[in-house]
This record gives C-alpha cells, sequence and structure tokens, in this order.
C-alpha cells in the first residue's frame, strides 16, 4: 500500500468509521431501552443482549396513564422549562456579554471567581437554599424551580458566552458603539447574532437540565398536581419496581424530548439557513 492509499485509509476512518463507533456506543442503551419498553408485561430482563423482542407490544405505553397522572406531570415539565430555558439563555448571555466588557484583569478575576462557584457541590447549599426559600413563602411553586435560570443555570454557560463573545473583534463593538447604540442595543443586535452555536448550547443545556431535573421538585414540591414528570417516573418505580417494560417506557417517554431537541439544534447549527432548517422539519 503507497503512502496516498494509507493517507486516504486514515481519512476515510477518521471520518466515518470512529464517529459511527462513537454513535453507535451512545445510541446502543437508547436502543436496548425502547427494546425493553416493547416487551410484554411480567417478563423479566433479558439475560442476553436482545436487538429485538419476540413479541413486541405497545402495552406498557397503554398502562402509563392508567397508573400516573402521565399528561399532567409531563405538562408540568414542559411549563418550567419554557420559562426556565428562555430565562437562562438571557441572563447567561447578558453576563456574558458584560464580562467581555470588563478589563483583561478585571476578566480574570471574575473567571477565577467563576471557577471557584462551580467548583462548590451542589448539596452543599441545599439546604440554605431550602430555607430561603421557605421564608420568602415560594415553597410548592415553581419558583425554586426557576431560580437556577435566574442565575443563568452554571457559571459554565456564562464562561461558555464570555468565550464566544470574546471572538467578536473590538472595532464591531466600537463601530456601534460611535453609531449611538447602547451596550443592550449592541448586545442584541451586534453581538448575540454572531454566537448562534453558543446560544443554542445554552438552550439544549439548559432544557436537559430543567426537564431531567429530579431534585429540586423532591425538596420543594408538595402538591401532586404541580409534581413534574421525573418525579412521576420515581413514583412508577415505587408502584411497580419489577415491571421492567413500563419502567423502560416511562424512561422513553422521558428521554425522547432531550434527543429531539437535541437533533433539532443539531440541524439547525449544521444548516446555513436555520430558519430553512426549522421549516422543512427532517425533509431533505
Amino acid at each position: 500500500m503507497d503512502k496516498r492509499s494509507w493517507v486516504a485509509g486514515t481519512r476515510v476512518i477518521g471520518r466515518f468509521v470512529v464517529p459511527a463507533l462513537f454513535a453507535t456506543l451512545f445510541a446502543a442503551p437508547l436502543w436496548l431501552m425502547v427494546v425493553g419498553s416493547l416487551r410484554p408485561a411480567g417478563l423479566p430482563p433479558p439475560r442476553t443482549l436482545e436487538l429485538f423482542p419476540p413479541e413486541p407490544t405497545l402495552a406498557a405505553y397503554a398502562r402509563l396513564p392508567r397508573l400516573i397522572p402521565l399528561f399532567t406531570y409531563l405538562a408540568n415539565s414542559a411549563l418550567v422549562v419554557a420559562l426556565a430555558v428562555p430565562l437562562t439563555v438571557l441572563v447567561a448571555s447578558l453576563t456574558g456579554f458584560g464580562l467581555r466588557l470588563l478589563t483583561p484583569a478585571a476578566r480574570r478575576r471574575v473567571v477565577f471567581g467563576l471557577l471557584v462557584v462551580l467548583l462548590v457541590p451542589v448539596t452543599g447549599v441545599w439546604a440554605t437554599r431550602f430555607e430561603l426559600f421557605r421564608l420568602a413563602g415560594v415553597v410548592d411553586t415553581y419558583v425554586p424551580l426557576l431560580a437556577p435560570a435566574v442565575l443563568a443555570g452554571s457559571p459554565f454557560l456564562v464562561l461558555l458566552y464570555a468565550w464566544s463573545f470574546g471572538g467578536i473583534p473590538d472595532t464591531q463593538l466600537a463601530a456601534a458603539r460611535l453609531e449611538g447604540a447602547g451596550w443592550l442595543t449592541v448586545w442584541r443586535r451586534v453581538a448575540l447574532p454572531q454566537v448562534r452555536p453558543a446560544t443554542m448550547a445554552v438552550a439544549v443545556l439548559a432544557f436537559t437540565f430543567h426537564w431531567s431535573n429530579f431534585i429540586d421538585p423532591l425538596l420543594y414540591l408538595h402538591n401532586g398536581d404541580r409534581y413534574t414528570y421525573p418525579l412521576g417516573l420515581q413514583f412508577l418505580r415505587l408502584l411497580n419496581p419489577t415491571d421492567w417494560p413500563l419502567l423502560m417506557a416511562g424512561c422513553v417517554i422521558a428521554t425522547v424530548p432531550c434527543a429531539a431537541v437535541f437533533l433539532l439544534a443539531q440541524r439547525i447549527l449544521l444548516n446555513d439557513n436555520p430558519l430553512t432548517a426549522l421549516r422543512s422539519g427532517g425533509r431533505r
């Protein structure tokens, strides 16, 4: 094999084979979860690898609404996500843009502080946060669930925006200021359109966090009508701990929105015209 053929083969492996292996590695648990949800009721998990059940059925999905208020829990989770994701993007982008405008010395100090906050374990502030929300009288409401969004979700999201805004030349910001634009206008019309990948990444991460958030609803929600879907999964596990098809069906329903959001975000980011990608849906 000559050098040119070896280089071409290496490129094919790096471009197609390696991504396919990683995709298979991450997709395999999802596929096994779907396969487990299609097994007949009462059957234990298979002892060997099962690519497809011998007698597939959707009975587990039909039984879910009869055991838990499935659609109520899904609607509550959707409401929290619909409020929290835009709020997270707004606060994280504004904070990251403000960090971009600081002097290099001040920026280094702020970044160091954000990294320190990022290292603080969440479990260390549970008791303090609960007491603050209790004194404020907002326990058993969605306010504690939306509070992380008011703080940009995580210092990591702020740093992601700050790093993205750092790629915008100072001349563009200065030119916008010379035209009479205020800093909010510069953020909205000059800076934010240039960091669309960062915005999409922050939105996807915020969606995944709030959709799968289990601890905060468990700590702060007492009224069953306000429970989110992760709590519903926990109740389902307590009701039928050995009904594996039912549990897998509940996990599939919890996973589908996150997978759909990720695929939609990927399609938009890889398309030259985001509006066309949204209108065309899954068509090519």
